[in-house]
């Protein structure tokens, strides 16, 4: 009896040898698995080598489609919070329904950076911790793990994970090879996976250019494009290819966005959605903090593939799920989805995932620690400085506060010494969760008078928005002015109809809400000039306005650039650098209503000026408000001063005699300092002027009136056709006679200019 060896190809996509003896079954054998086929199946090919004597091949049967789940996250930001164990549940739960080894977990850059204070206060290593603890098998690099410089990335990160960050467009201009890997391969239910990173070509103007000096920063579907290409051309390809950006898609699906409209506003994502070469199998997002899972086009191909931004902060986890033709490397299907977070409790997530009880003990130390740095004075103040108060109710969002304008004033002095710069700055005032006080904390028994903890200064900006810088025209900035009278998308009015924006120091507004909607702002001024519709402005804000939050959409007009400040930590840097602070009670927004178009020169004014007090706690009543009519900073006339009762004054008086053009009301109020400049156009008298018919060739005599408020005009005037200077006249109480020869403009009517 003659044995006969042969490959025969097994259902689970492996070559195994077969040994065929007609005295038993056969036995296949490969590493780490035995499969027993019954030897019917094989008797018609074994009886036809025995009796012809002639080795014949058998087709081996098509493999069973593999399916492998790809899980994600994006934007991270170093989430240590009471949310973090539900984050890594909610992975755990989706690794468990698909199955061990047939997962891969990657992340799509922004893991740390603009973290939380229970994770910043530690250089991020709790979330790196915790991202080793959840075996995070490869990360795309975000612009924020190089906030503190690549060689803090290469070293110190990267020594802490135990995990690879991949970036295939992160150039040495040295070697002129990338700084990291292009990518990291990995076997997946008995697939080869490649995952190739990119992070956004604008990172150069996101953090501070002397971590990054000697890195380029090419474009990042150009540069996975190429790598993908030494991927196929290798012997060894892969089986799956998937693409992590950190870069993004403009809107989401809770935005209204499609695919179709962010392909069609063009730009880096609609080259990621569209040109990524067509061998790639997944693509996963990040960056724009947007939610998506997106069927995207092929290249070349009517078919689709999945694309998927998670949000941020752990919120979601991105899943991709892909089936694969194991004999061709076809994705013969997929599935795309964001799973929100879990609910499912945390002792119940500790006591059935491993991974889930290495985590917690992470988030507990991290909450501890930040507890104990949390007592850390990092400043002081001279009396309380809060938002707008209600009676004894903090958090008046209607009104503006002492905290704002301080807030506001520290975001400008930080963002203004960052390369996008910044004119002013504006805090919306829901952002504003604590105050601080001058009695200290009996809780802590560190605390004294006037001193202003960690924990306290944290508490006052909560919710780590990374600070932008956003440039708008004039126009679209005295939009966000007018947005503080509240519309939803659909014109519905929300529950708060009104929020007062905090604004830096030098910026000043009037209004009047008996206006119209979008005609409420009645000035505004920035650095002492009157805002230009077509001037360029730029407006330091927190990232939830950049995307046009709390209704705030003209904030979308402009561009946007991430400072890659975070608001707390900019926050308390100036807090520590400008120690003692003192509340200014001045407002910035006066209410001003009997305000003319124009004026005659000469005339009376009558303006009612109300909201001249703040509600913050310690605000000063005011009592009176002091006047003045100035042109070109010069005065012109002291209108005195007007008694202030319940915030509202009137000022009265007579605009300055023979003195037009742009005038400028400037009110002072007293003892708060609340400033307040009310522009005024001012045109010379009213001129009629009547002409008697006349015969061609004999003299006429054109009539002029000129009237203004109190005493009669006096001047010449002239009687012009066109350029052509026709006669001359005095004024004598306000009327004069210009005698003019009808030669000099010809026979039939005509049009004379006085």
């Amino acid at each position: 009896m003659r044995e006969v060896h042969r490959k025969v190809a097994c259902s689970q996509a492996c070559v195994c040898a077969a040994l065929i003896d007609s005295s038993r079954d056969i036995h296949l054998e490969k590493e780490a698995c035995a499969v027993r086929i019954a030897w019917g199946r094989l008797s018609a090919a074994v009886t036809s080598v025995l009796v012809g004597s002639v080795l014949t091949a058998v087709p081996a049967s098509a493999a069973d489609p593999v399916t492998i789940q790809l899980f994600d996250i994006n934007d991270f930001h170093g989430r240590i919070d009471a949310n973090t164990v539900k984050f890594a549940g909610t992975l755990e739960q989706l690794r468990a329904q698909a199955g061990e080894g047939k997962s891969l977990f990657l992340s799509a850059g922004d893991n740390i950076g603009a973290s939380l204070f229970a994770s910043a206060t530690q250089k991020d290593e709790p979330t790196i911790d915790v991202l080793n603890a959840l075996d995070l098998d490869v990360s795309a690099v975000g612009n924020h793990e190089l906030d503190k410089g690549a060689a803090d990335l290469t070293g110190r990160v990267s020594d802490r994970a135990d995990f690879p960050y991949v970036a295939a467009n992160v150039i040495d201009k040295t070697t002129g090879k990338p700084l990291l890997p292009a990518f990291e391969t990995f076997t997946v239910n008995g697939l080869k996976v490649a995952v190739v990173g990119a992070l956004t070509e604008e990172t150069p103007s996101l953090v501070s250019p002397a971590g990054i000096s000697g890195l380029e920063f090419t474009d990042p579907v150009e540069a996975v494009n190429k790598t993908v290409a030494e991927l196929n051309a290798a012997t060894d390809k892969p089986d799956v290819i998937v693409a992590d950006y950190h870069e993004g898609a403009g809107a989401g699906t809770p935005d209204g966005a499609t695919i179709q409209q962010e392909i069609a506003a063009g730009g880096t994502f609609a080259d990621i959605a569209t040109k990524t070469d067509a061998s790639v199998d997944a693509i996963f997002t990040g960056h724009t903090h947007k939610q998506y899972a997106w069927d995207g086009p092929i290249p070349g191909s009517t078919k689709t593939r999945p694309i998927l931004q998670t949000g941020s902060y752990g919120e979601n986890i991105g899943n991709i799920g892909l089936t694969v033709d194991p004999d061709t490397d076809e994705v013969t299907a997929y599935t795309v989805k964001n799973v929100p977070r879990t609910t499912t409790a945390d002792a119940t997530l500790v006591s059935t995932y491993p991974r889930v009880a290495a985590v917690k003990p992470i988030v507990d130390a991290a909450l501890e620690n930040a507890k104990k740095v949390g007592e850390t004075p990092v400043g002081e103040v001279t009396d309380d400085i809060t938002t707008a108060y209600s009676g004894t109710n903090r958090d008046d969002r209607s009104n503006e506060s002492t905290l704002g304008n301080l807030v506001s004033d520290a975001v400008l002095a930080q963002v203004k010494n960052t390369t996008a710069g910044a004119d002013l700055a504006v805090t919306n005032p829901g952002g504003l969760r604590n105050e601080l006080f001058f009695t200290k904390d009996p809780a802590v028994a560190s605390d004294k008078d006037g001193s202003v903890n960690y924990a306290e200064a944290n508490a006052v900006l909560p919710f780590v928005n990374n600070l932008s810088s956003v440039t708008l025209t004039g126009a679209s900035l005295k939009k966000v002015f007018e947005q503080q009278w509240q519309t939803n998308p659909d014109g519905t009015v929300p529950s708060r109809p009104f929020l007062a924006l905090g604004s830096s120091s030098n910026v000043r507004w009037t209004y009047d809400d008996t206006k119209a909607a979008g005609s409420r702002i009645t000035s505004l001024w920035v650095n002492d000039e009157p805002v230009s519709p077509t001037a360029s402005y730029k407006v330091a804000v927190p990232s939830f306005l950049v995307s046009g939050g709390d209704n705030f959409r003209a904030f979308t007009e402009g561009k946007g650039v991430d400072t890659g400040l975070v608001d707390y930590e900019a926050w308390i840097d100036y807090l520590q650098k400008n120690q003692p602070l003192s509340p200014s009670y001045a407002r910035h927004a006066v209410k001003a209503t009997g305000v003319k178009s124009e004026y005659r020169v000469g005339s009376d004014l009558s303006v009612g000026l109300a909201k001249l007090d703040l509600t913050s706690l310690g605000s000063p009543a005011n009592k009176s408000v002091s006047a003045k009519i100035t042109k070109d900073g010069a005065t012109l006339k002291n209108l005195g001063s007007s008694t202030v009762t319940d915030g509202a004054a009137t000022i009265s008086g007579a605009l300055p005699a023979g003195v037009t053009g742009d005038l400028v009301l400037e009110a002072t109020a007293y003892p708060s300092g609340t400033r307040t400049t009310i522009p005024l156009t001012v045109k010379g008298a009213r001129i009629t002027a009547t002409a008697d018919d006349a015969v061609f060739g004999e003299d006429t005599t054109v009539h002029v009136t000129a009237t203004a408020p109190g005493a009669a005009p006096t001047g010449a005037v002239k009687v012009l056709d066109g350029s052509t200077e026709l006669g001359t006249g005095t004024l004598v109480d306000g009327k004069a006679d210009v005698t003019i020869d009808t030669e000099k403009i010809g026979a039939g009517t005509s049009e004379l200019t006085v």
